[in-house]
C-alpha cells in the first residue's frame, strides 16, 4: 500500500525581532492548518503540524527533508500553509519574470524562499506525489497598490464581509525592510539554491493556492477563505472528482477578486491530475 504523509503549517503572528517589529497578526492560519490536518489524517496520512512559534524554517525544511527519506514511488506528500506571502528581490535574474522577486512563505523566523522550495522538491524520489495547498498571498507592488485601493471602496468592504478585511501580504515597507535589515541572509540563500527551473526535480508536485500572483488571499475568522471554500467543495469526503475539477469547484464559489491557482510545479502528471485529492 502507498505511504502518506502531510505537514500542517499555520502562523498566526510571526517574531518581531526577525520583522523589524512586525508580528503580521492574523486570525484563522492555525485553524486552517489544524482543519487540513484533519482532512489528511481521515484519509490515511501520517500528519505533522507546525503552528505559529514551532513554525520556523528549520522545522519546516527537517520536516520536508524527513518526509523525502520516508517517501517512495507511489506514494504521497500533502503540504498545507497559511500564513502571510511575501517576496524578497530575485538575485538570480530572469526565473521570476517582470517583476524580478522570489516569493516566499513569511515563516516564525524568517522568510523561505521559493528556490528553497524547489531544492526540496529534488530531494525526493522519482513517483513520488506532492500536493501543495498555500492559503497566502504572493502579490508585487502594483497590484497591492491597486488592491489597497479596492478594499478602501465600502463596496468592496460589504463584498468581503468586514469592515477591515484582512488579507496574508506582507505589508511593502516592512518586505523592503526586513529584507535589507537581513540582505546578507536573503541573498545568501539564493546564491546557495539553483533558481527554481534550474532545479531537478523527479517528483510530481501540483500547487493550488489561494489566488493569482497579482491578487491577495483574505484572512477569516474561522478560515482563510480560501481554506473555508476547500473544505466546502470537500464536504467531509463527499467530493467526488479530480484535481481539475477541485480547483474548478473553489473557484466558483471564490469572488472575483480572489482567484485561486492551479500550478504544475513540475512537468504535468496526468495520471496524478485525475485522481482524487487527498488519496493515497
Amino acid at each position: 500500500m502507498p505511504k502518506g504523509a502531510s505537514i500542517h503549517i499555520g502562523l498566526n503572528h510571526v517574531d518581531p525581532n526577525r520583522y523589524n517589529g512586525w508580528n503580521g497578526q492574523l486570525q484563522a492560519c492555525e485553524a486552517d492548518a489544524l482543519d487540513m490536518r484533519d482532512i489528511a489524517n481521515a484519509r490515511g496520512f501520517s500528519p505533522t503540524v507546525l503552528l505559529t512559534k514551532d513554525a520556523t524554517a528549520r522545522a519546516v525544511t527537517d520536516a520536508l527533508t524527513i518526509a523525502a527519506s520516508e517517501l517512495d514511488d507511489g506514494d504521497m506528500l500533502v503540504l498545507t500553509y497559511s500564513g502571510h506571502g511575501g517576496q524578497v528581490p530575485d538575485m538570480h535574474g530572469g526565473d521570476e519574470g517582470a517583476d524580478a522577486q522570489d516569493e516566499t512563505w513569511v515563516l516564525y523566523d524568517r522568510m523561505l524562499v521559493d528556490d528553497e522550495l524547489y531544492a526540496l522538491w529534488a530531494a525526493f524520489k522519482r513517483g513520488v506525489r506532492i500536493l501543495v495547498l498555500s492559503d497566502s498571498c504572493h502579490s508585487g507592488t502594483v497590484s497591492r497598490n491597486a488592491m489597497a485601493a479596492l478594499v478602501a471602496n465600502p463596496t468592496t468592504r460589504a463584498m468581503v464581509g468586514a469592515d477591515t478585511p484582512r488579507f496574508r501580504d506582507m505589508p511593502r515597507d516592512v518586505e523592503a525592510a526586513t529584507y535589507q535589515t537581513h540582505k546578507a541572509l536573503y541573498d545568501g540563500i539564493q546564491r546557495a539554491h539553483a533558481r527554481g527551473d534550474q532545479a531537478s526535480v523527479a517528483a510530481s508536485v501540483i500547487l493550488i493556492s489561494g489566488c493569482q500572483d497579482n491578487q491577495l488571499s483574505q484572512d477569516g475568522d474561522r478560515n482563510g477563505l480560501f481554506t473555508q471554500r476547500l473544505r466546502e467543495v470537500w464536504n467531509d469526503g463527499g467530493f467526488r472528482g479530480g484535481f481539475r475539477r477541485f480547483h474548478r469547484d473553489i473557484s466558483g464559489l471564490m469572488p472575483p477578486w480572489q482567484s485561486p491557482n492551479f500550478f504544475w510545479a513540475t512537468p504535468r502528471d496526468e495520471h496524478f491530475e485525475r485522481k482524487r485529492p487527498f488519496t493515497l
